[in-house]
């Protein structure tokens, strides 16, 4: 089950299982190291690929998460499915472990009211999954009221029952920056990293122009 306060690290997947949707808890952990990214929870390949995609895209996102670049060359980030005996694997990770990622190493608790799915390109840009119903149906069914669903899942819900529809919050996503908005608390962009590009576009500008 969730947690009953945000928490740094501890995010609320949904995954596809032989018989329906269920919940997957994901934890994160960083502890001084070289770099490395641990898993563990018996996962299968693809999750594995899955989980290096989220990683590399954090740390490309360092400076609008207020992420010290050297922080990922001196910690390692351990990654954990709890259940480790039931195997794992699938496109439909890649979202809540971005937000795992991000939120270890930027230091922000990650919202206890939501839950998600979707995969993640090594460009930010989610992906949809299968099993959105029976995905949807756990989260109700945990009293989950907010789901961050990839937009192009977004004709899936047709098929849900009325009373799921009017009782939760769908949240549709594009991109995994917006997975960051809504999911870590009192999340802002740097302030430096705005100037900073805005800087580095003015002087683009003036050297075109030369």
């Amino acid at each position: 089950m969730p947690d009953k306060q945000p928490e740094i690290g501890v995010a609320v997947g949904l995954a596809w299982t032989g018989m329906g949707g269920d919940l997957m808890i994901i934890e994160g952990l960083r502890m001084k190291g070289s770099g490395q990214v641990i898993t563990t929870g018996s996962l299968g390949e693809v999750m594995k690929e899955s989980i290096q995609a989220a990683h590399s895209y954090v740390r490309s996102k360092a400076d609008v998460l207020g992420i010290d670049h050297n922080d990922f060359d001196n910690f390692d980030i351990h990654i954990h499915f709890p259940s480790g005996a039931i195997p794992k694997d699938g496109p439909s990770a890649g979202v809540t472990v971005s937000l795992v990622i991000a939120s270890v190493m930027a230091e922000r608790p990650i919202r206890h009211d939501i839950a998600m799915t979707g995969e993640v390109t090594l460009r930010g840009k989610v992906l949809p999954v299968g099993g959105i119903k029976e995905k949807i149906s756990a989260a109700y069914r945990a009293g989950i009221p907010k789901i961050l669903v990839p937009k192009e899942n977004r004709k899936d819900l047709r098929d849900l029952p009325a009373d799921i529809l009017k009782k939760t919050k769908f949240v549709f996503i594009d991109t995994i920056d917006e997975v960051f908005d809504k999911g870590l608390l009192n999340f802002m962009p740097s302030n430096y990293t705005l100037e900073k590009i805005f800087a580095d576009e003015m002087e683009k500008a003036r050297n075109r122009k030369r």
